[in-house]
């Protein structure tokens, strides 16, 4: 048994119990620890048997899934919750209120005709799950570092580029009401599905008073306004204006931030960039590349982050990186341009 993934399955129909562990155990390499058919259930197993990985129902008597997940990423080292429901289906409130709650990702139990599909699902899990499990088994906590003196010779940087993943839909809405508009354009790398990205850019710019639209392809980005990737992208100029190049991708996770920060340093753009909460290493290595250009970096808390792998990652890359909540990156943001 010796390195095999543990999963934690939770479903409160006993068949969908067995028909899941069957197709994740199909391969050999993940192993069902533990199922549980309610969300009290799933969060004790959590607790014995720390999994790296749990396929959680949305539905389901005693606790529900959405609220189970919030309960488990408050844990210590929690693992990866992904949602395996008919609710979580593309463009579903269901879906987004999982992401929001910490959930990394979501499949759905049915066809695009409704329905139950277990070939989709034989389809899909398990990469999830490995993939989910491999970000959860790289994160290390955050470590006891104070932030590092702010610099009073940083220029305001040309742009603000933020990198989240899980738990980024509140974090996010969080710092962007603490900002407020800006006077440069900011542009958000959120894990995500693509179909999700509309109903994402409606409770953000709902939750931070100001506008967050989904970013289109060539249209030049725009201060005051927050542009939200639905897929990967490159910075761009066209004139005298910045635009993104969407880049659509199968990749399991995306938008890439690595791949948006990057974009900008080889632009010569010193932008800022912002790390939040997230499971895995995207936005260090583009972060890196930034700080060498002049760009400023701020990473979120790990003790307000739901979980601290991002961050962490970032802030091992520049250590100078400012450590903060997302309400205090807000706030921070805003002063630079108010001292101007």
């Amino acid at each position: 048994m010796t390195g095999r993934i543990p999963v934690v399955v939770v479903d409160d129909s006993a068949f969908m119990r067995i028909a899941l562990r069957r197709i994740i155990e199909a391969e050999g390499d993940l192993r069902v620890v533990a199922e549980a058919a309610n969300g009290e259930a799933a969060i004790a197993a959590v607790r014995e048997h720390q999994p790296q990985v749990v396929a959680m129902d949305v539905e389901m008597p005693v606790l529900g899934g959405i609220e189970a997940t919030r309960r488990i990423m408050a844990l210590p080292n929690p693992p990866a919750v992904i949602m395996v429901s008919h609710h979580t289906q593309q463009d579903s409130p269901a879906a987004l209120a999982a992401l929001e709650a910490g959930a990394a990702d979501y499949v759905s139990k049915e066809t695009g005709l409704g329905g139950l599909d277990l070939g989709h699902l034989d389809r899909a899990l398990r990469d999830r799950l490995r993939h989910w499990a491999a970000a959860q088994a790289r994160l290390q906590p955050a470590p006891a570092v104070p932030p590092p003196a702010r610099a009073a010779d940083h220029a305001p940087p040309p742009l603000i580029l933020m990198a989240a993943s899980t738990g980024g839909p509140d974090a996010l809405a969080v710092l962007l009401a603490a900002c407020g508009p800006l006077p440069v354009p900011v542009v958000v790398a959120q894990h995500m599905p693509q179909s999700l990205a509309v109903e994402l850019a409606e409770q953000l710019q709902r939750r931070a008073g100001w506008p967050v639209r989904v970013a289109r392809n060539d249209a030049p980005l725009l201060p005051g306004e927050a542009a939200l990737l639905p897929t990967d992208a490159v910075l761009l100029r066209v004139g005298a204006a910045l635009a993104l190049r969407l880049a659509p991708t199968s990749a399991p996770v995306h938008p890439s931030a690595d791949l948006l920060f990057r974009s900008a340093a080889l632009l010569g753009l010193p932008a800022c960039g912002v790390v939040l909460t997230g499971m895995g290493e995207d936005g260090a290595a583009g972060a890196a590349e930034l700080a060498r250009i002049g760009g400023r970096i701020l990473v979120q808390s790990g003790e307000t982050a739901v979980v601290s792998g991002m961050p962490h990652s970032a802030r091992a890359r520049v250590p100078a990186a400012e450590s903060l909540a997302p309400e205090a990156i807000g706030k921070l943001l805003r002063d630079i341009w108010k001292a101007e």
